[in-house]
């Protein structure tokens, strides 16, 4: 029995020392993160025209940057390089100088059924993007901002050889035409303009009803005497700053991230891209690259058009960019080409993500344990489907997963019922024998032999089932469809903490009650651990959503119920095993 509980002590023990690491190492990232970024006039992406202070082989310069080498691939403002032995992507271009007096950007405000977002002139860039059908985590009154907040913009420009094109510091013109979606209206296609020298730039956003993947488009004339072999950078801005109202003791990932088929999802945190780390994914034919935080995502997805380069830079101080570069082909002398893209801003929707793009799905991140996580939220769905409440759904779930182990949470319980049974017995053992720790093991192992007690018995269902909720206990931290999910009474959202902490103290209590159901361990300072560990665990539910400490407080109701009937029936001289072969 004590190396029983010594086990169960070292592994809750663990849980606690990690939790306090992770919450340390956050707010020694949210310190650093205190010093605000520099804003550009009207909104601009600070720092977004920077570049490396000398290029590499095979990339364009920058005018005042220095001599450029034969060039290969572009230069994107605010890109980390491609290493000498990257493929080439594109015919270099050369990236204008911003001008010495740039006029105040004017803004286009598009209003459909989901959102409502505004674009400025300068770039023709997405600045601010509100999700009307989701409430702002500090004040439930106003609609959640994805983009705007933290210096977070959806940016893109062109870059060819030997001709300036229009960038993101490029002013654009909004060609007059409608900028609200109206009933029965599916989509709404909006449209700027911009002239480079001979050369013709529209740049067309195309909104749809109910969703949140715009189509966003560059239709390219040639109007000059020479073919033009542009490319395309699709890229975002964003300081390292967690969202707002987000718990410190809840880690969910704010940063970079990139897909490719053969990569696969990858993250780069602005640690990392403040150290100067290299881009975690590979040039290769397929894959896009977004921005994504607890709950929401933004993402560039450019089409399947060739050979891209994805890039990373911290541009200003606690500002950083990522994005990547695609090949926009060849056009002739007098002829158009068009270039089309996707960009979602929004929540993450696993159901609307996924055809989209391939691993798109995977910015909700459920870790190692996405094989066990991702059919729990599949079922949670279903339940949710059946109910029409997420709070019933969670209930339903874990009816169903103690069900499922109900045989090896019966053997636990078991185990137990009899090491209680025999504890006066192990009491008296130890009062025998004091401090002769060998008699006392050697008298206690013929205990156990005597009655058929295996001390271990109940350990190993407990360590079986860990994976498991660990997994649940990411769906429910991470699913988007928690977030302002109301449940009953005082619980309005389950993806908060319980404002009156009722179900913390209601999960307090039978953590208790489990504890006194369970037998005593002989070593006095074991027993004390074993009452103080429901205290210690029941004040980090305190801060942890509604819809986890709702969970953990119907499984704890249903093991007290399995618990109390199997110790009743062993107490008493029943053994549940033969009664249930009768």
């Amino acid at each position: 029995m004590e190396t029983r509980r010594l086990i169960l002590f070292f592994i809750f023990t663990f849980s606690l020392v990690m939790l306090w690491s992770e919450w340390q190492k956050l707010q020694q990232k949210t310190a650093a993160a205190n010093a605000p970024p520099p804003i550009a006039k009207d909104g601009g992406a600070p720092g977004a025209a920077a570049v490396p202070a000398a290029p590499p082989a095979g990339v364009a310069a920058v005018p005042g940057a220095g001599p450029a080498p034969a060039p290969q691939s572009a230069a994107v403002p605010g890109a980390t390089p491609a290493p000498a032995a990257t493929a080439p992507v594109a015919a270099a271009p050369v990236v204008p100088q911003v001008p010495a007096a740039v006029p105040t950007p004017s803004r286009t405000t598009i209003v459909t059924d989901v959102v409502r977002a505004e674009i400025v002139s300068e770039g023709a860039d997405l600045r601010l993007v509100e999700l009307t059908r989701h409430k702002d985590a500090i004040d439930p009154a106003r609609a959640f901002v994805l983009l705007g907040p933290h210096n977070h913009f959806a940016q893109t420009g062109l870059l060819a050889q030997g001709v300036d094109l229009p960038t993101h510091r490029t002013p654009f013109a909004l060609v007059p035409g409608e900028t609200t979606l109206k009933p029965g209206q599916d989509k709404l296609s909006v449209r700027f303009e911009a002239q480079a020298g001979a050369v013709r730039v529209a740049k067309i956003y195309t909104f749809h009803r109910g969703n949140y993947a715009i189509d966003v488009a560059y239709e390219i004339v040639n109007g000059g005497a020479a073919p033009l072999t542009p490319s395309v950078y699709l890229q975002f801005v964003r300081d390292g700053k967690a969202p707002a109202g987000e718990s410190q003791f809840l880690m969910t990932f704010t940063g970079a991230v990139f897909y490719n088929d053969r990569d696969k999802f990858l993250k780069q945190d602005f640690a990392d891209i403040e150290k100067g780390k290299p881009v975690p994914a590979k040039p290769a034919p397929d894959g896009w690259v977004g921005m994504i935080q607890h709950y929401f995502a933004s993402a560039w997805i450019p089409p399947a058009t060739g050979q891209r380069e994805f890039y990373s830079r911290k541009v200003a101080e606690n500002l950083y960019s990522a994005g990547v570069i695609v090949p926009a082909g060849s056009i002739a002398p007098g002829a158009s080409g068009r270039f089309e893209s996707k960009l979602w801003v929004g929540p993450q929707d696993q159901d609307s993500m996924k055809p989209l793009a391939a691993g798109l799905d995977l910015v909700v991140d459920y870790g190692w344990l996405t094989i066990i996580a991702q059919p729990m939220f599949w079922l949670l769905k279903w339940l949710y489907s059946v109910f029409g409440n997420w709070g019933l759904a969670i209930i339903g779930l874990t009816v169903i997963i103690k069900a499922a182990f109900f045989p090896l949470s019966a053997a636990s319980y078991k185990s137990m019922a009899r090491m209680k049974k025999v504890t006066p017995r192990l009491m008296a053992l130890r009062e025998r024998y004091g401090n002769d720790r060998m008699k006392m093991n050697q008298a206690m192992m013929e205990l156990y032999k005597e009655e058929k007690i295996n001390p271990l018995g109940g350990c190993f269902p407990i360590l079986v089932q860990i994976p498991v909720f660990i997994a649940l206990y990411w769906v429910l931290l991470a699913s988007v469809e928690m977030r302002n999910a109301p449940f009953y009474g005082w619980i309005k959202d389950l993806s908060a903490q319980d404002p009156y902490y009722i179900l913390p103290i209601i999960m307090a209590i039978s953590m208790f009650v489990q504890t006194k159901m369970n037998p005593t361990p002989p070593d006095p300072l074991q027993a004390k651990m074993m009452t103080i560990m429901p205290i210690v665990f029941s004040i980090f539910f305190f801060f942890f959503p509604a819809g986890l400490v709702l969970y953990w407080v119907v499984n704890n109701v249903l093991s007290i119920a399995q618990q109390w009937q199997i110790t009743r029936m062993i107490e008493s001289g029943e053994d549940p095993d033969k009664k249930k072969k009768k």
